[in-house]
């Protein structure tokens, strides 16, 4: 047993939909979120960009009492499967292999669509990760960049005009592919899913790849023996780099409701 937090860090708020999960389906364990804010979006930074953000945001979490971190960044998790972070001495899981297991054990005609930011797709993280569990897969992977600042400025309402037009004009190739599964590959992505549903219809199957990354998250515990054994509900600790104001405005949309735990201005510019 550990009753040290889980630490999660995303490049801003979208991976609040794995701490929703997590406080779902594991209410006693702590959480120490980190959400880069004043350096969203990672998605059109270089690799060596995204990899030195997400050692600096690693650092900030394990500067806290923490037992293992969760990457609840499509982007970071995508460029670190192929370049791994050393000296990481904690466990370390990222949203596309647990999401990626999930599409292939659902899908009925072997036909999966990604949608990412543009590092995600540009780093062939999902289609290889398919292909590594079935070769008879077909993946198809589609950039949509405008969702991730849609949906950081409140644009999530599923009549909005102008979110509508941008999601037809991006899941287009896919409805045109035939996918019966959609992998949203990046954590913000699920907050306007009903739009994303809506265009693809009812045979299609949405996957968060941030809720998976929280249930993968539940069984590394359980195998690793980590589960906390504290009886009462677990606290959550948000720190983000840029406003708090905007934070906690913006926060519910992710949650589901107001927050729920206190936050702090976190500074990880002056960590390497």
């Amino acid at each position: 047993m550990n009753n040290y937090a889980i630490g999660v860090f995303d490049s801003g708020m979208g991976g609040l939909t794995t701490v929703k999960e997590l406080n779902s389906i594991l209410p006693n364990e702590n959480i120490i979120y980190f959400g880069d804010t004043a350096r969203i979006p990672y998605g059109s930074r270089s690799k060596e960009t995204i990899l030195k953000y997400a050692k600096q945001d690693i650092n900030f979490l394990k500067s806290h009492k923490i037992k293992m971190i969760i990457s609840a960044c499509g982007t970071v998790s995508s460029t670190v499967l192929n370049n791994p972070i050393q000296n990481l001495d904690l466990g370390f899981i990222g949203v596309v292999i647990p999401a990626c297991e999930t599409a292939c054990r659902v899908t009925k005609n072997k036909k999966i669509a990604v949608i990412g930011t543009s590092a995600t797709i540009r780093s062939q993280s999902y289609v290889t990760t398919i292909n590594s569990i079935d070769t008879s897969m077909e993946v198809l992977g589609v950039a949509c960049p405008m969702f991730v600042h849609l949906v950081e400025n409140g644009y999530i309402d599923r009549n909005n005009v102008v979110t509508k037009i941008i999601a037809e004009e991006y899941l287009e190739p896919i409805k045109k592919f035939g996918a019966d599964t959609l992998i949203l590959g990046c954590t913000h992505y699920p907050i306007i899913k009903d739009v994303i549903a809506d265009i693809m219809g009812d045979g299609v199957t949405l996957i968060s790849s941030g809720a998976e990354a929280g249930k993968y998250a539940k069984d590394y515990l359980i195998k690793n023996n980590l589960l906390t054994n504290r009886t009462s509900l677990g606290e959550n600790e948000f720190y983000v780099s840029d406003s708090i104001q905007l934070f906690e405005e913006n926060a519910k949309n992710f949650l589901g409701h107001e927050v729920k735990g206190k936050v702090f201005k976190g500074d990880v510019h002056h960590l390497k």
